[in-house]
């Protein structure tokens, strides 16, 4: 990691920092989850960075990026990766994204086509029947509460944390989750309220070639098999891999398959 980049842009009006690996290969943008940060995707970097020029950003809110007071919709997020690629001159970069990543991907590619060479959607928010909570106001309260709980953690605490919760994860996930829970801004539950949009409507209008990669559900995955393959029919090129033995975080739960699955979408799409 000590030859990555660190740098800032200000698109859409907003301070986002990343870190780049750089080189002449392919440009690929990756995308995080929510509370995440930019180098949480250290250990798929890793594998990739010797063949393609990986940008990890810090979405708004996150990592080292600004926390405005607002804006933290979906289509903010795209309209800040799309000024990022255009502030980078990125061309038209592969965009491989996870959960409220992977929703940020696929607004992104969506909106703006010009911008988009090809998505991976790593288990999207894309509900057969979104989770609409009796009081959205104190389900929100309540995770904001546990994200400022967490900030007020150690890295040490929080490490200790990721290993009892996650304890099939690699070792080295558990700094940048530690880190990224340290820096994240309570704001940005407000990407929850994107979730009431119809995920068809964005999906339909992905034309790129996407790959979306999906888990179990009943270990937390998000994306059911009926999902899948709606998703499937709505976009105009898509593939869909499932790796089973995960749940949400597929590439740290199952990370040769999901590896395996990437590196051969970009050899088709990217070269």
């Amino acid at each position: 990691m000590s030859d990555w980049k660190p740098g800032d842009v200000i698109a859409n009006g907003v301070k986002i920092h990343y870190h780049r690996t750089g080189g002449d290969g392919p440009r690929i943008v990756l995308l995080h989850g929510i509370t995440d940060n930019g180098l949480c995707w250290t250990r798929l970097v890793r594998a990739l960075e010797a063949d393609y020029d990986c940008i990890m950003v810090d979405a708004r809110g996150h990592g080292l990026s600004d926390a405005p007071a607002e804006g933290y919709g979906p289509d903010d997020h795209a309209a800040d990766v799309c000024g990022l690629i255009a502030a980078l001159d990125l061309g038209k970069p592969v965009l491989i994204g996870h959960s409220m990543g992977a929703s940020t991907a696929a607004h992104t590619a969506a909106r703006y086509p010009e911008r988009v060479g090809a998505v991976v959607l790593e288990d999207p928010p894309w509900f057969a029947e979104p989770p609409i909570p009796s009081d959205p106001k104190a389900a929100l309260a309540e995770w904001q509460a546990g994200i400022a709980a967490n900030k007020a953690r150690s890295v040490d605490e929080l490490i200790a944390l990721c290993r009892e919760q996650s304890p099939t994860w690699d070792e080295v996930e558990w700094l940048p989750w530690a880190e990224s829970k340290r820096q994240v801004d309570p704001r940005v539950v407000g990407f929850a309220g994107g979730w009431a949009r119809r995920w068809q409507d964005v999906a339909r209008l992905i034309t790129c070639p996407a790959l979306l990669l999906t888990a179990d559900p009943e270990r937390g995955a998000i994306v059911r098999p009926e999902v899948a393959r709606e998703a499937a029919g709505l976009m105009r090129d898509c593939r869909v891999v499932h790796i089973p033995g995960a749940g949400h975080n597929i590439r740290r739960e199952q990370f040769e398959q999901f590896l395996a699955a990437v590196r051969g979408f970009l050899r088709e799409v990217a070269g």
